[in-house]
C-alpha cells in the first residue's frame, strides 16, 4: 500500500488542531498556513475526519476544528482508514472469503496470506502510534 497525501496531510491536520486547538477551535485557514496545504484540500480532509468523529467543527465567527476526542484515543490507523480507500495492500486482501475471484488465480493463490498478514501488521502497528505520542 502507498499512503497518498490524505493520510499525510491528514495527519498533520489532526496534529495542528491537537497542538493549537486545545483551548479553543482553531479555523482551517490557520491550519492551511502553518502546514503550507491547500484550504480547499483540508476542507476536504476535515469533512471526512468529522463524520469519522475524529475531529469536531464549531461555526461562528470564534469557530474552527478541535478534537472530538482525546490525543490518547486518535491512531494513525484511524485517520489511514477514514482517509485511504481502499486500505488493503492488494486489491484480493479486501475480501473476507478465501475465495476472491479479483484475479485469475482465484482459489488456488498460495500467497495471498503473505499480502492479508501484512496489511494487517501494517495496521497494528499504526494502531499502536497515538496522537499523544506525537505530541
Amino acid at each position: 500500500m502507498r499512503l497518498t497525501t490524505k493520510s499525510r496531510y491528514g495527519t498533520r491536520l489532526v496534529l495542528d488542531v491537537a497542538v493549537y486547538g486545545r483551548e479553543k477551535p482553531i479555523p482551517l485557514k490557520d491550519v492551511s498556513k502553518r502546514q503550507n496545504i491547500s484550504l480547499k484540500y483540508l476542507e476536504q480532509l476535515s469533512a471526512r475526519l468529522r463524520n469519522a468523529g475524529i475531529i469536531e467543527s464549531h461555526r461562528g465567527p470564534h469557530g474552527g476544528q478541535m478534537l472530538a476526542r482525546s490525543p490518547e484515543e486518535i491512531s494513525i490507523g484511524d485517520i489511514v482508514r477514514v482517509l485511504e480507500k481502499p486500505i488493503d495492500i492488494i486489491d484480493c486482501a479486501q475480501e473476507d472469503t478465501m475465495v476472491c475471484g479479483v484475479c485469475n488465480r482465484a482459489g488456488e493463490c498460495l500467497s495471498r496470506w503473505v499480502w492479508l498478514e501484512a496489511s494487517k501488521a501494517m495496521f497494528d502497528r499504526l494502531d499502536t502510534i497515538t496522537i499523544q505520542k506525537l505530541l
